[in-house]
Parts: C-alpha cells; structure tokens; sequence
C-alpha cells in the first residue's frame, strides 16, 4: 500500500512540474548570428502565457534596452512572447525574459545572439 502512496504522489510532483511555460524555440535562435538586423524578437513556450505578466527585453553588449518597449504575448498564438527591433548594428545581443503561465509558475532566463 505504501509502494502504491509514494508511486501516486511522485506522480503528481511530476505533473506539477511540467506546468511551467519553460522556453521552446526562438527567433532569431539562441545563440544564432545573423548576417542582418531582424524586425522582431520572438519566443516559444511549452504553456500559454499570462499577457500581463510576461514580458521579453533586449539589451545590446552595454547593457542599454535596444527593443522597442513593445513586449507582448501574442493573441493569436498565447504561448509567444515577442517585441520588436529597430536596426541593430553588429555585435551581440542578449534577451531577457520573464513569462508566468496562465498556471501562475514563473519563469525566466536569457540568450544571447549575433549580427554580423
């Protein structure tokens, strides 16, 4: 009976875990180098995302925000956080992010890539 208790609640922590909107893909991809500048920063998750909690900067090699402050989840498709760009010059890029799943988890990180 035991063995059965400790299987159902691994099980459940197991579930729980899987909740968090944990990152997917991106574009431009992480740790990619770009020949030219993109438009548009945009992130995949594994959940959908609480617009208003989650958010995605970009910051050039100084440390300044180079994104538009436009940062927004997509309506049409709640598990992309995106912002958009204005001509980056050469050199690398890192974006942030913090995202909150419609489940209430947070979660956040970074990468970085390049424009040549």
């Amino acid at each position: 009976m035991l063995k059965w208790v400790l299987l159902m609640f691994i099980g459940l922590g197991s579930s729980s875990a899987l909740a968090h909107a944990f990152l997917d893909h991106s574009l431009p991809a992480v740790g990619s180098i770009l020949h030219e500048s993109p438009h548009e920063i945009r992130l995949w998750f594994t959940e959908r995302l609480e617009p208003a909690f989650s958010k995605v900067r970009v910051l050039d090699k100084a440390g300044k925000r180079v994104d538009a402050g436009d940062s927004h989840v997509d309506s049409a498709d709640p598990t992309i956080v995106a912002t958009t760009v204005s001509s980056l010059a050469p050199g690398t890029y890192r974006v942030v992010w913090r995202v909150v799943s419609v489940d209430t988890h947070v979660t956040e990180g970074d990468f970085t890539f390049e424009v040549s």
